[in-house]
This record gives C-alpha cells, structure tokens and sequence, in this order.
C-alpha cells in the first residue's frame, strides 16, 4: 500500500492536504507519514512549519528526508512566514532551500526578499542570493548577498550594498543591519548622500532611526557651505551638526579651521575647536594659532584663545602678534556689502614686524586701510624710535610704516651712535616715515701691479698678486628701509637732543620747551626745527652737562622689552652669536665748545640767512620771534 501511494504521489502531484487526508484514511501509510511529516529535530529543535504548496515530492532515504515544495509555498518557523516557488526542505538536518520570489516576513516591520534562499532552522539563521532586499519603516537595502540571522535581527551583507531612506542614499563594500536597534555598520569605501551633503568614510556606523552617523577612520563630509574632515567622530544628516575627534578640519571659502576636538553646525555655521587650534583666513593670508578657537560664518567673527598667535603675510614681510585673546571679524555670510575686515587682540599683546614691534593691553587691526590701533598705554619700537603714549596709531603704506599719531603722554626717543638718547615729548605727536634705498657695494679687490713698474719697485716685498680685478660679492645691492623724516608736536611740546659732528665727536646738548614744534630729521638726525609760540631752549656744552639734564620727565629706555619673533611665537630665542673683536679706536668727546659754535657765529648766520644755524647744520626756526641761542643759557 506504501509503495501505491508514494507512486500516485509523485505522478499526480497532489497538494500536502490532500496527501495528509489520504494517509489518515489508509492506515497501512500511517507509520511512513509519521517518519516523514515531522521527525524531531536534534536536541529538540522545533522543525520548520509547511503550511501550503501546490505540489510535494518526498525522498527518504537511509538517515535523511528531504521534501520537494513546488509553487505557493508557505512555511512558517518560529513566527517569521517564508514564501518561494520551489522549497527543499532537509527535514533531518532542518535546512530549507528555496528559489525564485523568495520573501522573508519577521513580525510586521521586516521584509526580506531574493532570488535564492539557504535557511538554517536549528540556528534561524539565512542567506539570500541574487537580487536581495531588505526592507523595514525607515529604509531599504539591496545588494546580491545577504546573511540574514532572525534569531537576533542582525542582516550582514559581505559584497556590495545600497541602503535608501526618506533622507538619504548609503552604500558601501560590506555592512552589517541590526534590525532592533535600527543600526548600520559600513565597511570600507562608505559612502552616504544626503540632500545637502556628502560624506565619504572608511567605516561608519549609521541609525536609520536617529539619523546620526558615527565614524572611525578617514572621513570627508562636503556640503554647500564647505567641507569637513576627521578620523573619529559624528554626524547628523539633518540637523548637519558634526562632533569631531582626533584633529578634525572645516573648510569654508574664507576660512579653514583646524583642532584636536572640532564641533561645527553648519545651520548655524558656528565652529568651535579646542586643542592646537589653527584657523586661516584664505582673503588675506593670514593663520592664528591658540588652545581653543570658535567661528560664527553668519556674525563673519573668528575668536582663539590659549596663547594666541596671529601671522600674517604682508607683501614680502610677515606680521607676528600673540594675545591672550585674537579676534577676527569679517564679512558676515550672505551680506550684499562687504565689511572692513579687522583683527583685535585683547590682553597682553605683543607684534613683532620687521620695522615695527610692540607691547601693549589690546590692539586693532585694519586690514582694509592698512592702520594699526594700539591702546592702553602701548610702546611701539620701529628702527631706532621707540615711541610710548596712551594711544597710538600706525598706518602703513605699501606696507610700510608711514605714520605714527600719538595720543595723550606721548614720548618718542631714539639712540644715536655714541648712545645718547634723543627725546621728543609732548601731549599729542605725529611722526612720518618715509622709504629710503641704500646702495651696499661689495668690496673690489686690489687691482694687481704690473711687474717692474715704479709702484712694483715701492711694494717689491710685498707678494705679487694676478693681473685681474676682481669684485668680490657680486653685484650691488640695494636696501630699502624706513627712517623718521618729520615730527610734529602739540601741547607742552620738550626736546633733547645731542649735538654730533660730522667726525662724531659730541659737541653739546640741546633742550627745546615749546608748545608746538615740528622737527624734520635728515640722513636719520635732527635736520629742521620750527618752533610755533615762545620757545625756551638751551644749549649746553659737554663739560656742564650732568646726567639729569639728559633725560626728560618720564624717560624711559624700554629696549629690553622689545619683543622677538621668537617671543611672539612662543619659541626658544635663539643663542647669542660670540662678540666680533674689533679694533676700532675710542669715540672722542669734546669737554669744551668748539669755537665755531658761539653767539657771534650763530647771529652772523642769523643776520646772512635770517635763519640761527647751529654746528651740526640745524636750522632753527621760531615762526613768532627769532631767537638765538647762548651757550650754557636759556634760550
């Protein structure tokens, strides 16, 4: 009777419900059904569920049965329904093939579906070949190969993947999908397309749910506002609010800001970095360095903190400033008119340029108008001038020094060759600059003597040398600087200056108190001076001058706290270089007033130029009253 029916079966096709019915009726095929229906899985395992078919062929053979589902198969196991065309179920081992419309439904969120299924029912565990999907909610993914475990909702797909969702497009070479926690793992060439942005990766962990991306490894995020770049952190694909770790980098197109912690939202566009902290400004080559730095693009205002370091390149020369705070503010994103661009340190400033250094509280910047804003009582050293006031202001032209307006307290001093200082006080002064090339010629080499000539014969023991000239150093060349070409003083105007003559022999000193006066100053010395008002001047010989004639009221020689590039720049200072010898002789001083300086000589000038001329070629001017001055008394 076994063997009847087995044959009807396999040439009729019928449907498993038909066949369950006729063995219940034919009980000579009731012990054969028992061993094929449902034979118990090892250690107990519960067997996958057949609940439809349209057709079923069975194979039994010693140890193993293995049934044949043919279209609309239905099973179940453990809650989750599997469909296909064409079912092989391994009833001992408990292993399911399937083909063709495979389709996986877990609960009533998760839908698997593919060309080609393996199921293993003891560990319900799968893997799902061709044209694989799987779909929840909040998203889709498709790839050729998917190893899908249902016991613990976790989807890994070893080649290639796509996952698309209502915001965005992810796909990378291997991933995994934890279904409960709605959690993505990418693996390598990660990339994730968002409306507004792009981010590639090496590895990244995305949940569909929070729509936050974590990542480790190299990773770029492009958007219309710039570009990101980090190694380790996060980031929300709608709020567009990134966390960065591990030297993180944000680029716009004015700025780039560099830390070792970096969170930027770029809603907002508001930055903020912490630890070596680097920020350049792409429009005028400028780069500050701190501790901990923040960017507002909208406000168009950068802040570092943390020993502060600004550079900033200028023509062919490069500024250097150090505060404990630097500001920069610019343009904010989006305004129709362009702002004047500034840039403020506040708190223990320090600037160091090739012509200007300083040290002052807070200090302001005008990139536009090239002009420097120091404040709170600064002291600015430019060549040999160091000049202190309650304000001061520096403008540059072609970037250099071109004037200087002293504010309240303003004293100007500079040291002359034999070391005497120069001094301009007054309540308010203006200093200008102007540029002048000196041409440095290299030493020329002796020319050579021919021999027995009449100079040969005079220099017979001296070694014969080769008959060429030779220029040693090459061509000339030319240096520009900078030099103190007028000052201009008003209000309780005072000046001392130290008579040098062309041998550079000191040869008296002079004290001028005027309200106003202006001073122009030739090859680097006093040339001019005009006096407005009744001036008060002495000249004094070197023998009656004692020490606290020399210096004015508040005179102060700061020289060691002019600030070094190495300073501003928080490095080492460089070792001394070891004395040169020299051989030069002593510098002579005169005790005594040269008889060409005496009140007869200067009122025979005055009577000739109507001018006072003094020995070193000073003309004195007193636009109100001439007056002439008398060796060792008032003028």
């Amino acid at each position: 009777m076994t063997h009847y029916l087995m044959t009807q079966v396999q040439k009729y096709s019928l449907s498993v419900r038909l066949i369950a019915l006729l063995t219940l009726l034919l009980g000579g095929v009731s012990p054969l059904w028992a061993q094929v229906g449902r034979p118990p899985a090892a250690g107990g395992t519960e067997q996958v569920e057949i609940l439809n078919a349209d057709s079923l062929e069975v194979l039994q053979t010693p140890g193993n049965v293995t049934r044949r589902l043919v279209n609309n198969v239905r099973l179940r196991h453990k809650g989750a329904l599997m469909y296909c065309n064409l079912a092989i179920q391994n009833a001992t081992s408990n292993v399911i093939e399937a083909y063709g419309n495979v389709r996986i439904l877990q609960g009533d969120t998760i839908t698997v579906r593919g060309d080609t299924m393996y199921y293993y029912g003891n560990t319900r565990s799968s893997t799902l070949l061709g044209r694989v999907s799987l779909k929840d909610r909040k998203m889709t993914l498709t790839t050729a190969r998917l190893d899908y475990d249902l016991a613990n909702g976790i989807a890994h797909y070893p080649v290639k993947g796509r996952i698309v969702d209502k915001e965005n497009i992810l796909t990378s070479d291997e991933g995994y999908y934890d279904t409960r926690l709605k959690q993505f793992t990418f693996i390598r060439n990660v990339r994730l397309v968002s409306p507004k942005s792009l981010l590639t990766a090496d590895s990244l962990l995305y949940n569909s749910f929070t729509k936050v991306a974590t990542f480790q490894g190299p990773t770029r995020i492009v958007n219309e506002d710039g570009t990101l770049l980090a190694r380790n952190g996060t980031y929300n694909t709608v709020t567009r609010v990134s966390n960065f770790r591990q030297r993180a980098t944000a680029y716009t197109d004015k700025y780039t800001l560099t830390g070792d912690t970096l969170n930027f939202d770029n809603q907002t566009e508001l930055g903020i970095a912490r630890g070596n902290v680097v920020l350049v400004g792409k429009e005028n080559n400028t780069v500050i360095t701190g501790d901990q730095g923040r960017y507002n693009g909208k406000a168009g205002v950068s802040r570092v903190t943390g020993h502060a370091v600004l550079r900033s390149v200028v023509s062919k020369d490069t500024l250097y400033m150090r505060a404990d705070t630097l500001f920069s503010y610019d343009t904010p994103s989006g305004a129709k008119e362009k702002r004047p661009r500034k840039l403020i340190g506040q708190r223990n400033v320090l600037v160091y340029k090739s012509d200007l250094q300083s040290r002052c509280d807070s200090l302001v910047y005008s990139v536009s108008d090239s002009t420097f804003y120091f404040y709170k009582k600064p002291i600015v050293w430019s060549q040999s001038y160091q000049m202190e006031a309650d304000t001061l202001t520096a403008k540059l032209k072609n970037n250099r020094i071109n004037t200087m307006l002293l504010r309240g307290k303003s004293f100007v001093v500079s040291q002359d060759t034999l070391k005497y200082f120069n001094q301009i006080k007054g309540r308010s002064i203006t200093a200008t600059f102007r540029d002048v090339r000196d041409t440095l010629r290299p030493p020329v080499a002796k020319r050579a003597v021919k021999a027995g000539s009449r100079t040969a014969a005079r220099t017979a023991s001296a070694p014969k040398a080769p008959r060429s000239t030779t220029a040693v150093g090459g061509p000339p060349k030319v240096e520009e600087k900078t030099v103190l070409d007028r000052v201009v003083v008003e209000g309780n105007g005072q000046s001392i200056y130290f008579v040098i003559d062309d041998k550079n022999v000191f040869t008296g000193m002079n004290r001028v108190d005027c309200s106003k006066m202006t001073i122009d100053f030739k090859k680097n010395r006093v040339g001019t001076i005009r006096f407005y008002g009744q001036p008060d001047g002495t000249l004094i010989p070197p023998k009656q001058l004692t020490e606290d004639k020399k210096k004015l009221d508040g005179f102060r020689w700061r020289e060691k706290e002019k600030p070094t590039k190495e300073q501003v720049l928080g490095q080492p200072e460089p070792k001394p270089k070891p004395a040169a010898q020299t051989t030069a002789g002593p510098i002579t001083v005169s005790t005594a007033i040269p008889a060409s300086i005496n009140a007869a000589s200067l009122q025979k000038e005055v009577n000739t130029t109507g001018l006072p001329v003094n020995r070193n070629g000073i003309k004195i001017d007193a636009l109100n009253k001439p007056f002439t001055p008398k060796s060792g008394q008032k003028q």
